[in-house]
């Protein structure tokens, strides 16, 4: 048996069973991180000798019969979420020596239920990107062709899951950085509903628009993670107190009578004609299993790159600003006064993304600028989340796509922020609005490249969109997710 094929809920009975052990599948995975991972760099940081260590004790947690579904699951975790003892580098010079003296909470829940955590996967830096280039430690790589990105931020993590350098992982989404290197690198990826998930211990961007969640290679297995990383945490004042369902339950459910709504601005100029074809017939699928589709808008969409690059840069910039060479963190040394040694720290330490960003959002919060951009785009904000409400109130889910192009050639938008951040254009309204959106392998392009479909729900409804993206993988003959990439 290929020790790498199982997918997390095939491991787990795997385990159930004594198959096989997770001391020879940890050792599998290390084995093909070491020899592939060079060509896709999806890990800053690889734990050989803790994993072996976690595997060890998740063997015998199995032996007695107390392993639950994710015990001795190999899994990766996104280089922004605090591990006790392990660098968390947020792929930034800034932070390349900081090892957290704690766990975020998922982090905890994780260890908990047993998880193997192999290591941290590469991101772009400090989470501002979508294309996984933005990083100190060099670019992700799509496995599926490796001169291409595998969108961002949390690419690494989208990689590794695609490349079979883990089981599954963990990303975290600020305007699609979960969804959009799902899509790009045909693999799951769901954003949950902002205070879902708690995001103590996950290093801030945007503190209003992040939030974490599961990347894997199927909707069973996404459904899993989320059955241990959901709920509420007294430690995040944004968490939401809401029960926790099981989020597998509902999986087999058919979708007779389910409401589908097709934006009419998600299916606009701009979008590429193979990705709106793979889309359109991922649609066609779900109403051949029952779903009704029905048209709605979402007129203050347009608005919504303009009024995000206005709220996540200015977030970003006062979330930042805690990394000045004082508290902790790279620091420049010198005989200079302070302010030499803030602007020297911080210029060495951020790349040009991050630099760019803070540089936005302290703009717009200045004084004669706060009016005119900032308190103009949480208006907007308000709208976009308005028309989210009232097209929930004639459908189900809403089906469109993830991003309005395939992935595209490493270096091919670097210099041009503008068209880069346009490739947000489908995901970056839903973390406006704080509703729960999933990625989906719904196609691929005449060269082989994954095509994502992306399902967004209410608030709270990550169940619905788990049953229906599951519906849909049975239906589908898109394979993605069984596949693995040639390396």
């Amino acid at each position: 048996m290929d020790l790498i094929e199982p997918s997390i809920h095939e491991l787990a009975d795997l385990y159930r069973r004594k198959a096989v052990s997770p001391v020879e599948v940890i050792q599998a995975y290390l084995d093909r991180i070491e020899s592939l991972d060079p060509r896709i760099n999806a890990y800053i940081t690889v734990d050989a000798a803790g994993a072996m260590e976690q595997a060890r004790a998740a063997e015998k947690r199995i032996a007695a019969g107390e392993g639950g579904p994710l015990t001795g699951v190999p899994l990766a975790v996104k280089d922004v979420l605090c591990t006790k003892g392990l660098a968390t580098t947020c792929a930034s010079n800034i932070l390349k020596n900081f090892v957290p003296p704690y766990d975020a909470f998922i982090i905890a829940r994780l260890r908990e239920a047993g998880a193997v955590i192999l290591g941290k996967t590469n991101m772009d830096e400090f989470a501002m990107g979508s294309s996984c280039e933005h990083s100190a430690y060099g670019p992700t790589r799509n496995p599926w062709n490796t001169d291409l990105i595998p969108g961002g931020s949390s690419g690494g993590s989208a990689a590794a899951t695609a490349a079979r350098l883990c089981a599954g992982a963990l990303g975290t989404d600020t305007g699609g950085s979960i969804r959009q290197p799902a899509g790009h690198c045909g693999v799951v990826g769901l954003k949950p509903t902002y205070g879902r998930v708690s995001r103590y211990g996950l290093v801030a961007f945007a503190s209003s628009l992040d939030q974490a969640g599961p990347i894997t290679r199927n909707v069973r297995d996404a459904a899993l993670l989320m059955n241990v990383i959901a709920g509420h945490d007294p430690a995040d004042s944004t968490s939401a107190p809401e029960p926790v369902p099981d989020y597998t339950a509902v999986l087999d459910r058919d979708l007779r009578g389910l409401r589908v709504g097709l934006p009419a601005e998600y299916f606009a100029q701009g979008l590429d004609p193979e990705v709106e074809g793979a889309v359109r017939a991922a649609v066609d699928v779900l109403i051949r299993l029952g779903a009704e589709p029905v048209d709605v808008s979402l007129p203050h969409t347009e608005y919504g790159v303009a009024a995000y690059y206005i709220v996540a840069p200015a977030e970003a910039s006062s979330n930042l600003a805690r990394y000045d060479g004082v508290k902790y963190g790279m620091r420049l040394e010198g005989d200079r006064d302070l302010m030499d040694m803030y602007l020297e720290t911080r210029s060495a330490g951020f790349g040009p993304e991050v630099i760019r960003r803070i540089m936005i959002g302290t703009y717009v919060l200045s004084a004669g600028y706060y009016d005119a951009y900032y308190r103009k785009a949480t208006q907007v904000r308000g709208l976009i989340r308005q028309d989210f409400e009232t097209a929930f109130e004639r459908c189900d889910v809403l089906a469109c796509p993830v991003s309005p192009i395939p992935p595209f050639k490493i270096g091919e938008m670097t210099d041009d922020p503008l068209a880069m951040y346009l490739t947000d254009v489908y995901t970056l309204c839903i973390n406006m609005a704080g509703i729960p959106g999933l990625s989906v392998p719904c196609g691929r392009t005449a060269s082989g490249l994954p095509i994502g479909l992306q399902l967004l729900g209410g608030m709270f409804q990550e169940a619905r969109l788990l049953q229906t993206a599951h519906q849909y993988e049975q239906a589908s003959e898109i394979s993605f997710g069984r596949e693995v990439p040639s390396l």
